[in-house]
């Protein structure tokens, strides 16, 4: 997928430490402040401009040069990274354990049996945002053979447990935060939203970097179950 289009919040690469100062905001990389600090400042800058275009692309009438319509009135699929295929057919990484919002351990390996969506996510991205009602719905409907994990990438609790409220999320939240070990293994993540869905042995069926329609992730889970 193209990384400027605003259905994905970038995630900036690697900055040259001689340059990071400046370009993040954060001070100076490797001295007293911490690296994740450095990042969590490029992120939110480089999602501010992604949602300010995400707004301008969803809004009626726009965006048409993005989204096709079917014959049922859906938007059809959204291309993902190039690099997402390499990912297809490996064992996922699911002997992490995670917390959830309410300070549940989590084991990803509990769910091996089931078809998973994991969904690499934060409360400050809007194509996140757009894609949640998608999975509400997804999770209503296949419960018995899926479930959809919310990763945040970067949020605190506090933030989580009203945004899980107001968006009336019905899948577990984990919190990411800290936890770059589990995105480093799911990745390489260059934004987000990113999905991840595995099918019932524990191998990855499907990556997709940037937004989803609901459409492409049904299409995905029926073939699994």
């Amino acid at each position: 997928m193209d990384q400027n289009d605003p259905g994905y919040d970038q995630r900036p690469r690697d900055l040259d430490p001689a340059n990071a100062a400046s370009e993040v905001g954060q001070g100076d990389v490797g001295g007293d402040a911490e690296p994740r600090l450095s990042r969590r400042a490029a992120w939110l800058a480089m999602g501010a401009v992604a949602l300010a275009l995400a707004l301008i692309w969803m809004a009626p009438g726009l965006g048409d040069t993005h989204v096709d319509e079917t014959a049922a009135g859906d938007a059809t699929d959204y291309p993902g990274d190039p690099d997402d295929a390499t990912a297809t057919g490996k064992a996922a990484p699911l002997h992490f354990t995670l917390k959830d919002m309410n300070g549940v351990d989590v084991k990803l390996a509990t769910f091996k049996g089931k078809v998973i969506l994991l969904n690499f996510w934060a409360t400050w991205c809007g194509p996140c945002k757009a894609e949640i009602p998608s999975l509400v719905e997804l999770q209503e409907q296949y419960g018995d053979d899926l479930v959809v994990l919310g990763f945040s990438v970067d949020d605190p609790v506090e933030k989580m447990r009203p945004y899980a409220e107001e968006y009336k999320i019905n899948y577990p939240l984990l919190v990411g935060n800290g936890r770059e070990d589990v995105q480093e293994a799911f990745g390489p993540l260059y934004g987000i939203p990113v999905s991840v869905i595995i099918d019932r042995e524990g191998r990855i069926a499907k990556k997709h970097s940037g937004i989803a329609s609901k459409s492409q992730f049904e299409r995905e889970i029926k073939s699994l179950l």
